[in-house]
């Protein structure tokens, strides 16, 4: 009787033990390896179930040779480090919660399918040229794109080059280039009915860098709610979507208003830092002032109270954001595309 093969013995191991371990043809577990996407998702898991119980090891420089393809995608995080942040650009990036659910998504997506994304930053036009020359070269596939900066040259320095690539947000400059995104400025709406169903009437708001596409959405969005119940005029703090600069943001707009009720921060580290303020002039949230945010990351939970907020789908982004580079890159010339998504209100303490 053959005995299964043992795992350490993978590079002896071939497709035809594995199709035999899963029951399938040997086409449908290199379709399986290759990733495309027209195999029941119940065959795919029993093909992975397969793979690891024989032990199989790919053979991805043979596999390159026939496909072109690395298996490998770069997760480019790019653009310029905040403004008064004394940190390394990657420093800032790890430290926000938003970046940890951005990965969690994509090695959500793409880790069951063998493929591990490369994690690149770009934060200089030197290291931007850098970053364009490894892709060009053909050391990854493609690139899903991170972009912090709205003058941020690289999406179109990729769409010019011809490269694989999804962003994370819709382009500050129309582009040619495929994008996930949320819309803010239905979120924002959200906020506003929040404040205003709790009886808030002197309501401000602390805003993203206005040079932010959704930064503009989400002021917009606001504002043109907050005037469809009746109130007008909506003072605005400008801020950078870091906790010093909510705080920063909450300071100014108590000086200018100091009987204002409500607050809407455009980021929930922007209204951890706005909470932290207003409890060191004494007001009580959310019986003085009420608070929402926009995001429902890990901030919001760790807050004091725990905050109201907006739910950014990040991690469901994240995935079609992956989905959709494996899209263009097994079908080159694929037109571009974009998904929105629909964000939730969270309701806790802080409003």
């Amino acid at each position: 009787m053959r005995q299964d093969p043992s795992p350490a013995s993978g590079s002896s191991i071939t497709l035809e033990d594995v199709a035999r371990a899963a029951g399938v043809s040997r086409a449908t577990v290199s379709r399986v390896i290759n990733g495309i996407r027209n195999v029941d998702p119940a065959i795919q898991e029993t093909v992975r179930r397969a793979i690891a119980t024989t032990g199989y090891v790919p053979n991805h420089a043979a596999r390159s040779l026939v496909t072109r393809r690395t298996g490998a995608i770069a997760l480019v995080v790019s653009g310029a480090g905040g403004e008064g942040e004394d940190a390394p650009f990657p420093s800032q990036v790890f430290t926000d919660p938003f970046f940890g659910r951005v990965v969690g998504g994509i090695v959500s997506f793409l880790r069951p399918r063998g493929i591990h994304p490369i994690l690149m930053f770009a934060e200089t036009a030197e290291i931007q040229a850098q970053v364009l020359t490894y892709l060009r070269h053909g050391n990854a596939d493609g690139a899903l794109l991170v972009s912090t900066h709205a003058a941020d040259p690289l999406p179109r320095l990729l769409v010019e080059a011809g490269l694989p690539a999804v962003l994370f947000a819709r382009p500050a400059e129309p582009i040619p280039i495929s994008y996930v995104d949320v819309d803010h400025r239905a979120g924002a709406e959200l906020a506003a009915g929040r404040l205003v169903a709790r009886g808030r009437r002197r309501v401000a708001t602390i805003s993203g860098p206005l040079d932010v596409p959704a930064s503009q959405s989400r002021l917009t969005g606001f504002r043109d709610a907050m005037a469809a119940h009746g109130h007008p005029y909506i003072p605005c703090a400008e801020g950078g979507f870091t906790h010093r600069s909510g705080e920063a943001a909450m300071e100014r707009l108590l000086a200018e208003h100091p009987d204002l009720d409500g607050v809407f921060a455009a980021n929930d580290l922007m209204a951890q830092g706005a909470l932290l303020a207003l409890r060191q002039h004494g007001r009580r949230v959310p019986d003085d002032v009420a608070v929402v945010g926009f995001d429902d990351s890990s901030a919001a939970t760790a807050c004091s109270p725990p905050l109201t907020t907006i739910r950014h789908p990040v991690e469901d982004m994240s995935a079609e954001m992956a989905r959709m580079l494996l899209t263009h890159i097994e079908q080159p010339g694929r037109p571009v595309t974009s998904r929105i998504f629909e964000p939730v209100l969270v309701v806790r303490d802080s409003a």
